[in-house]
């Protein structure tokens, strides 16, 4: 019984072979139309930030009873490369760095033992001590920047953050959109400047006065109260109807005596001064909107709707307020989805000029067909896979585009080489599939092999480049498919 001959059996059965092309080539549109675009793969942050706080300390204590213990703990976590460390009075920050040989998906495994760890240690640190608290949220990357800065002097941080708020909601359902984040927030303040001469007068210290407005406010989950000075800030933690008034009605009792707060110290509402955060825009001081885009979406369909957004609300901002786009990844997906297809035009031309004047016009028909339709199953396979389209991708395509032909090339010479020794084409199909189809598999694995050590490095960089070898190899193989089959 003979054996099974794919590229006779292509040449035997013509309806069902293009039907197959068809599908393919259909099939293939589609997932190049539907496939999210990104300007680069998604990749984890082998990073994380520990903070701790001792109000009151020197830098002195911190670095020796806070920063010195919790070090210690993190170096007996695995994987673990080093700690950037900076000490200030009453404060501590700890950048905590990973090997850039962690194996992927690890990433929240090993933020898991800095927490506990560290949470461990934290009972042998002094009595006073906040902390740690941790920061490892840094896998999002801003698909879109948007800037609102002030055109009146009457317009503030807190007007801005408002319109900001609103924006924000109305954007978290524009489809594409994963999260929308506000950069820039001024935290409220309440400022107490003490009257120093009236409270001379009346006998009272700035430290029994500090005490109890201390105590009334935690009392009354208000907030809580910061000495700077003859002047006390008082973080909101609730938001309160009238903070200022409810502070000037506070019952201050000291030396069997009564007072308003009000009497003793000027209240006013202000923003934390100085300020954690300023961000400034065209020289103003701004709030930012940074849109976070959903895994595998379309950047080229979200920017659509990010500027159907755009028309729809920037007449709705209130007076005074100046709407900018900062950023915009699309403009690198334009770039990047625009050179492919430049690439692609030219190289199917010259394959076609290449094989109409040195295999005639049939043969160099046939040849100039099987780039479109590896590429169209190359594009399943990614859409499959769930492999985006961005510079990586499109790169490991890039290169590909000069070797998708060979095997096509190979395969028709040898038809049309058996053909004219006066074989028909059936036989002569066979005889391609026979004689070609073992050497071209071999050379194609050998091909794809060259780039098996990016694909399979356990690493950052594997994450990051992975994708190159499993495009590159797929596109090779969908060729050597092609060239036996079409």
């Amino acid at each position: 019984m003979d054996r099974f001959n794919p590229s006779a059996w292509a040449v035997r059965e013509k309806s069902l072979t293009l039907f197959f092309i068809l599908a393919t080539l259909i099939t293939g549109t589609v997932a190049f139309l539907t496939n999210g675009r990104a300007e680069d793969p998604a990749f984890s942050v082998n990073a994380m930030v520990v903070s701790v706080y001792w109000p009151g300390a020197t830098v002195a204590e911190m670095a020796q009873q806070v920063a010195d213990p919790l070090e210690k703990r993190l170096e007996e976590i695995d994987w673990f490369d080093r700690v950037e460390t900076k000490v200030r009075p009453g404060q501590v920050e700890m950048l905590v760095n990973f090997s850039d040989a962690t194996p992927h998906g690890m990433s929240e495994q090993l933020f898991y033992q800095v927490r506990k760890r560290l949470g461990d240690a934290a009972r042998e640190l002094p009595p006073g001590v906040i902390g740690p608290l941790f920061k490892d949220d840094f896998k999002d990357v801003y698909f879109t920047l948007y800037a609102l800065t002030a055109t009146d002097e009457q317009v503030g941080n807190r007007e801005l953050v408002k319109a900001a708020e609103q924006l924000r909601i109305a954007l978290r359902r524009v489809e594409g959109v994963k999260k929308v984040v506000l950069l820039g927030e001024r935290k409220p303040q309440i400022f107490i400047d003490l009257n120093l001469e009236r409270l001379a007068a009346l006998g009272i210290t700035t430290h029994q006065l500090k005490q109890q407005i201390a105590a009334q406010v935690q009392m009354t989950a208000g907030g809580f109260v910061e000495t700077q000075g003859p002047r006390l800030h008082v973080r909101i933690v609730e938001q309160m109807r009238d903070p200022v008034a409810a502070l000037q009605q506070l019952p201050i009792s000291l030396n069997g005596k009564v007072w308003r707060l009000g009497a003793l110290a000027h209240i006013w509402r202000g923003y934390e001064d100085p300020p954690s955060l300023i961000i400034r825009s065209r020289g103003k001081e701004a709030v930012l909107l940074g849109v976070v885009m959903n895994e595998n979406a379309d950047g080229l369909k979200l920017e659509k709707g990010l500027r159907a957004f755009e028309q729809q609300y920037r007449p709705l901002l209130p007076a005074g307020i100046h709407w900018d786009l900062l950023t915009n990844q699309a403009e690198a997906i334009h770039r990047a989805v625009d050179v492919f297809q430049w690439k692609f035009a030219i190289a199917l031309l010259v394959v076609m000029l290449v094989s109409f004047l040195a295999l005639g016009l049939r043969a160099g028909i046939v040849v100039a067909l099987a780039v479109p339709l590896t590429l169209a199953m190359t594009f399943v396979f990614m859409k499959i896979t769930g492999i985006d389209f961005n510079r990586i991708s499109l790169g490991a395509l890039i290169i590909a585009l000069g070797l998708l032909v060979d095997d096509a090339i190979i395969a028709i010479e040898m038809m049309i080489v058996k053909m004219e020794q006066g074989l028909e084409k059936i036989k002569a199909a066979s005889y391609a599939w026979t004689l070609t189809a073992a050497p071209m598999l071999v050379g194609t694995l050998v091909t794809a092999l060259g780039f098996l050590p990016i694909g399979l490095a356990q690493s950052r960089v594997g994450e990051y480049a992975g994708g190159l070898f499993w495009v590159t190899a797929m596109a090779l193989i969908a060729s050597w498919l092609v060239a036996v089959l079409l």
